[in-house]
C-alpha cells in the first residue's frame, strides 16, 4: 500500500490555517466586544454627566407640577367643607355622618321606631346608603392631614353600625309583615306571597299558611327567584324570605371599600376560635337548649365586623349615649346570616353525605358581584283568629326567629336539600360562570362548600343550586380576569379634556375626563355596548371606580394583584397584533432614580437593560416624554388645570396601566 505524503501535508496545513483564522476571528470579536463596551461606557458617562447637570432643573419643574396636585387637594378639601356648610344650612333633616352627635341621634331615633313596614324601610334605606357612601369616599379620598386616626376609626365604626341597623330594620319590618300574613292569603294556594323592589333591594317573602306538601316549591315571578323545599318544611309553619341587596354589607369592610385598612384580621381569628355571642358561659349553655333566635345568629356575625373599627366613644363628648347606643344595637340587631347548628352541619356535607373540608374563599382573588342574597327560613308567628266579634292573636315576647330546621333523608337515602333559583342582576356583567359562595358568620368569610348541583343559564340570566339549609349567598367573580390589559390610550380632546381608552381581556372601556370629573362613555363586550345605566353620567374618578367594580368590570389592580396576574416572559407578549407598527413604540425603565430608553424591539426574546444610543437620562417619566413631544403639546400640558391633571393621575394610578399592560 502506498501513501501520498503531499496530501497528508496539505491536509495538516489546511487545518492549521483554519485554526489560525478561527483564533484571529476570536481575537477580532473580543476586540470588537471590548470596543463596544468602551463606547457604551462612554455613552453612559456622557448621559450621566448631562443628567447630573440637568437634574436640579428637572426637579424644580417636577416640584412645580407637584404643586398642581397640592392645589387640587386643597380644592377638594375646600369643596367638602363648602358642601358640609351648605348641608348645615339646608336643614333637610339628614345628619352629617362625620358629626357623632348628629349621626347618633339619627340612628337612635330610627332604632326606637319599631312599627315600620318594609316599604318605609326601603325609603329610609336610600338615606342610609348615601350616608355610608359619603363616609367611604371621605376615608378613601381625604388626605392624611385632613382627618385624624381617631376620626378614621370613628367613620368606619359608623359605617358598620349603619349597615347593621339597616338590616335590623328589614328584620323588624319582616316580623311586622309576618304577624299579619293571613290577611294576604293567596286565593289559589292559601299561602302568603309578597314581592317589593326598588333600585337597591328586592324583598321576597312566602309564608306557608296552609302547610300543603304540593306547594313545596314557589316562584317569585316578579323578581325571577324561586325555591323548592323538602317535604318536611312544606308541612311546617315556616316562612321563606329572599332579600336581595344590590350592595354588599356582609363582607369585611376592606372588601366593600378597597383601600381601607384591613383591621379585620385579628377579629377573624378570634371569632373563628370561639364565636362571641355576648353571653356568659351559663347563659350560653342555657340558650343552646332553646329555640334558635335571630339575636344569637346576629351577634356572631356583626361583632366580628364591629371589632374592626374603634369605638365611637373615643371621639365623642357624649360617651354615655354612644355606649348605650352600641349596647342597644348588639341587643336588638337581627341578621339571620347564621344558619342553625343542624343546618351548618348539613351545609358541610354533600347531598350524598360525604363530609367536605371547608373551602374558604380568597377575597383577594374572588369578589362578590351583584350584591348579596339573604335566604332565610323563618318561624311563622301566631296569626290573628276571628272569635265572634273579636280578633285575637297570641303575643310573643320574642323578635324574628330562625326556623329550627333539622334536615331529614330524601327518598334516595341522601340528605334533603333546598333548591334555590336566583335571577342574575341585569346591571352587572359576569364574564364567566359565577362562583356561588355562602357566608359563614362565625369565621367571617365566604365558603363554597355545602353548595351543589349548580346550573347557570346565561341566556335566561338565572342560576340554580342546592344547599343543605338556608344561608346568605353571593355570586363571585375573579377580580383579575380582565388583566393584563391588551392596550391602552390616553389623548386630549380639548382644553382640560381627554379620552382614556382601555382594552382589557373581555371588554373595551372608554372614559371621558373633564376637569375634576369622569364619564363612562362606553363598555363594549363582544361588539355590544353594555352597562347603559352608568354610561353618560359625570362623576368623580372615585365614584366611577366604585360604579365599575359594582357592575363587575374590575380594571383596578390592588397591591396584592401581582400574585394573581401572570407576568409576560418576553417583550412581544406585551403587545397585540397591530398595537405597534415599526419603531412607533418605546420601552422605558425607571430604576428608582432615573428614567431611560431601553434598546429593545418588538421581537426581543429576552429582557436587557442596554440603553438606546439616541436617548437621555431623566429624573421623571414626564421629562422623558417631554424629549419627544412638540412644543405645542408641552405648552398644553403646562397650561392644564390642576383638577384635570389630578383626575388623569387618579385614573392612571387606579388602573396601573404601565405595570399591567
Amino acid at each position: 500500500m502506498k501513501f501520498n505524503g503531499k496530501k497528508g501535508k496539505s491536509k495538516k496545513g489546511k487545518e492549521a490555517r483554519l485554526r489560525a483564522e478561527a483564533l484571529l476571528r476570536a481575537q477580532q470579536e473580543e476586540e470588537e466586544r471590548l470596543e463596544r463596551e468602551r463606547l457604551y461606557r462612554e455613552l453612559l458617562e456622557r448621559l450621566e454627566a448631562k443628567y447630573q447637570g440637568e437634574i436640579e432643573s428637572e426637579l424644580a419643574q417636577h416640584n412645580s407640577l407637584k404643586q398642581k396636585f397640592l392645589s387640587a387637594q386643597q380644592w377638594k378639601m375646600d369643596y367638602r367643607e363648602q358642601a358640609r356648610w351648605e348641608h348645615y344650612l339646608s336643614c333637610d333633616g339628614t345628619p352629617d355622618p362625620t358629626v357623632p352627635q348628629e349621626i347618633n341621634t339619627f340612628m337612635s331615633l330610627w332604632r326606637d321606631d319599631q312599627d315600620q313596614d318594609v316599604q318605609l324601610v326601603m325609603e329610609k334605606e336610600e338615606v342610609v346608603l348615601h350616608l355610608i357612601e359619603k363616609l367611604e369616599f371621605l376615608l378613601l379620598e381625604a388626605a392624611p392631614e385632613e382627618i385624624t386616626d381617631k376620626q378614621r376609626d370613628q367613620y368606619q365604626e359608623v359605617i358598620v353600625q349603619l349597615q347593621d341597623l339597616l338590616h335590623q330594620k328589614y328584620n323588624e319590618a319582616t316580623l311586622n309583615l309576618l304577624k299579619i300574613a293571613s290577611m294576604y292569603e293567596d286565593s289559589e294556594t292559601g299561602n302568603m306571597h309578597t314581592v317589593l323592589q326598588d333600585k337597591n333591594v328586592t324583598f321576597c317573602i312566602w309564608a306557608n299558611l296552609k302547610k300543603k306538601p304540593r306547594f313545596k316549591d314557589h316562584s317569585f315571578q316578579e323578581a325571577g327567584h324561586a325555591f323548592e323545599l323538602p317535604v318536611s318544611l312544606a308541612l311546617s309553619s315556616v316562612a321563606v324570605r329572599l332579600l336581595h341587596t344590590q350592595y354588599d354589607h356582609v363582607s369585611p369592610l376592606w372588601v366593600q371599600c378597597q383601600g381601607l385598612p384591613r383591621q379585620e384580621a385579628s377579629a377573624t381569628v378570634e371569632s373563628t376560635e370561639q364565636p362571641d355571642t355576648g353571653q356568659g358561659p351559663g347563659e350560653e349553655e342555657e340558650k343552646g337548649r332553646e329555640e334558635p333566635s335571630v339575636l344569637a345568629a346576629e351577634e356572631t356575625g356583626s361583632k366580628g365586623r364591629k371589632e374592626s373599627s374603634a369605638s365611637l366613644k373615643e371621639t365623642s363628648n357624649n360617651t354615655g349615649d354612644i355606649k348605650e347606643m352600641q349596647e342597644e344595637t348588639e341587643k336588638n340587631s337581627e341578621n339571620l346570616d347564621a344558619p342553625s347548628q343542624e343546618e351548618e352541619a348539613l351545609l358541610q356535607e354533600e347531598p350524598g353525605g360525604r363530609e367536605e373540608a371547608p373551602q374558604v374563599v380568597d377575597l383577594e382573588q374572588l369578589v362578590p358581584v351583584g350584591g348579596v342574597f339573604h335566604i332565610s327560613a323563618l318561624q311563622l308567628p301566631p296569626q290573628a283568629q276571628d272569635v265572634g266579634d273579636w280578633t285575637m292573636v297570641e303575643l310573643l315576647d320574642v323578635g324574628l326567629e330562625v326556623y329550627p330546621y333539622s334536615p331529614g333523608k330524601a327518598e334516595d337515602g341522601t340528605q334533603e336539600a333546598v333548591q334555590i333559583t336566583l335571577r342574575v342582576p341585569d346591571n352587572v356583567i359576569y364574564f364567566k360562570v359565577p362562583v356561588i359562595a355562602r357566608w359563614d358568620p362565625a369565621g367571617q368569610w365566604w365558603r363554597t362548600d355545602g353548595i351543589s348541583k349548580v346550573t347557570y343559564e346565561a341566556e335566561e340570566k338565572s342560576i340554580t343550586f342546592s344547599m343543605g339549609g338556608f344561608s346568605t349567598v353571593a355570586l363571585l367573580q375573579d377580580a383579575h380576569l380582565n388583566l393584563p390589559y391588551q392596550a391602552w390610550e390616553l389623548h386630549p380632546t380639548g382644553v382640560d379634556e381627554g379620552l382614556f381608552t382601555l382594552t382589557a381581556v373581555f371588554a373595551t372601556i372608554q372614559i371621558r375626563i373633564k376637569d375634576n370629573q369622569c364619564m363612562l362613555s362606553s363598555v363594549v363586550v363582544e361588539e355590544e355596548e353594555v352597562l347603559s345605566h352608568i354610561t353618560g353620567k359625570w362623576m368623580s374618578p372615585l365614584a366611577l371606580r366604585a360604579a365599575l367594580k359594582r357592575a363587575g368590570v374590575n380594571i383596578f389592580p390592588a397591591e396584592y394583584s401581582p400574585k394573581y396576574v401572570p407576568v409576560p416572559r418576553k417583550v412581544s407578549e406585551h403587545l397585540t397584533a397591530g398595537s405597534a407598527k415599526g419603531n412607533h413604540w418605546s420601552l422605558l425603565m425607571f430604576d428608582g432614580e432615573k428614567v431611560q430608553h431601553l434598546k429593545l424591539t418588538e421581537t426581543s426574546e429576552a429582557f436587557s437593560e442596554e440603553v438606546e444610543e439616541k436617548s437621555e437620562f431623566h429624573s421623571t417619566l414626564y421629562h422623558m416624554v417631554k424629549d419627544s413631544a412638540s412644543n405645542t403639546a408641552m405648552d398644553k400640558v403646562e397650561r392644564a388645570g390642576c383638577l384635570f391633571i389630578d383626575s388623569v393621575y387618579q385614573l392612571l394610578l387606579a388602573t396601573r396601566v404601565l405595570a399591567y399592560s
